[in-house]
């Protein structure tokens, strides 16, 4: 087999090498020709898989994309191709909540306030909302859950609506980008609602940038009373809105799944479901691929309260870096992908062993590993 695959999809080689040759391409400039003689199509979420790309693609079998969102591929196409499909659903909804945390903690430190108490609206309640909810409830803040399509489904958690979400303290977008139907998300945040927010509201996006508004976020910023704001996506990634770049209080270039854990974690999905499909048996482990992290094992000493908490978490991960990276380079021609594509290395905190004799709860639901003295 032919397997070609996003140049910085990792894994590869080490899970695929066995079914054929891995050629590697840039995913943003991936063209019909480079997928002429291809068996397997795995990428990223930079890569439109459509009509045109797949116009030469013949002998394709299988498309895999190691991303939650499927925005970017033409199911449709893929269907009337006979082209099997599979997503990642999940693989990086432990970095992204980890990233909104750092990110909440750092604004709380910013603005002088304790996240214990504070209400968060998370709009989407999928894999990546429910692991970003899971770790503010750790933290003692009330989360309240807005989705409709999953309140509709049955689901039994409590939810409620978006005009009320809107209203907490914090809110957290993690929704997939749709432009049609009933609860389409395009501009789901517009220029009515984010005019009707209170400017000591915190609100961050970690799922789609075209979910905000981006111009009308702009004016909004430039008014008498700014929002407090993390963003981790943009409209029209990568030439987006540098003008507004100055006006956030953190911004980061689309990395907030990037841990180590979470892009490996996408590859091997794609590698279970390409075993799966094709008949092969899964003979490789993730956790067997995964390299021991600098700083391992750590001994706690105190109180988990939420200034210990904090220093622990930002030792790990201070969203802080990735903000200062960003601001540095954003100007530059093309420096949007090239931040993403040397992204320092970066874990989760289940790679943390922490060695305590206090009381763990806290620390076992925010996803570190916890083992008595």
């Amino acid at each position: 087999m032919k397997i070609v695959v996003d140049e910085n999809m990792p894994l590869a080689e080490a899970l695929f090498a066995e079914f054929g040759e891995v050629v590697r391409v840039p995913g943003r400039t991936m063209t019909a020709e480079q997928l002429a003689d291809a068996d397997i199509l795995l990428v990223r979420s930079v890569t439109k898989v459509n009509a045109a790309l797949l116009s030469q693609a013949t002998n394709l079998k299988f498309v895999g994309t190691a991303t939650i969102g499927t925005d970017h591929i033409d199911k449709a196409v893929l269907a009337e191709k006979g082209i099997n499909f599979t997503s990642a659903p999940g693989c990086n909804k432990v970095s992204v909540g980890e990233y909104i945390i750092s990110a909440l903690l750092v604004m709380a430190e910013k603005y002088q306030f304790s996240l214990s108490g504070l209400s968060l609206g998370i709009i989407g309640a999928g894999n990546t909302g429910t692991a970003v909810a899971e770790r503010a409830s750790a933290l003692g803040i009330e989360v309240k859950l807005c989705d409709p399509l999953k309140e509709q489904a049955g689901d039994p958690r409590s939810f409620v609506s978006y005009d009320e979400a809107l209203q907490c303290d914090l809110i957290s977008f993690h929704v997939p980008l749709s432009r049609a139907g009933e609860h389409a998300t395009f501009h789901l945040l517009d220029k009515k609602h984010i005019q009707a927010l209170r400017s000591e509201q915190i609100l961050l996006n970690a799922s789609r940038g075209e979910v905000w508004d981006n111009q009308a976020m702009l004016l909004r910023q430039q008014s008498a009373e700014p929002l407090r704001l993390v963003m981790d996506v943009w409209e029209n990634e990568p030439d987006i809105l540098h003008e507004l770049v100055p006006y956030t209080d953190i911004a980061t270039p689309h990395i907030a799944g990037y841990s180590l854990e979470g892009k490996y974690r996408g590859t091997y999905m794609l590698y279970e479901a390409f075993c799966q499909q094709f008949g092969y048996t899964v003979t490789k482990q993730l956790k067997q691929l995964l390299p021991v992290a600098d700083i391992n094992a750590l001994t706690l000493n105190a109180n988990t309260d939420e200034a210990v908490l904090k220093k622990l978490i930002h030792l790990v991960y201070d969203v802080r870096r990735d903000d200062a990276r960003f601001r540095h380079q954003i100007g530059l021609p093309g420096r949007f992908d090239e931040m993403r594509k040397k992204y320092p290395e970066r874990r989760e905190w289940s790679s943390v062993t922490i060695s305590s004799e206090q009381n763990n709860d806290e620390l076992v639901k925010l996803g570190f590993s916890v083992s008595g003295n």
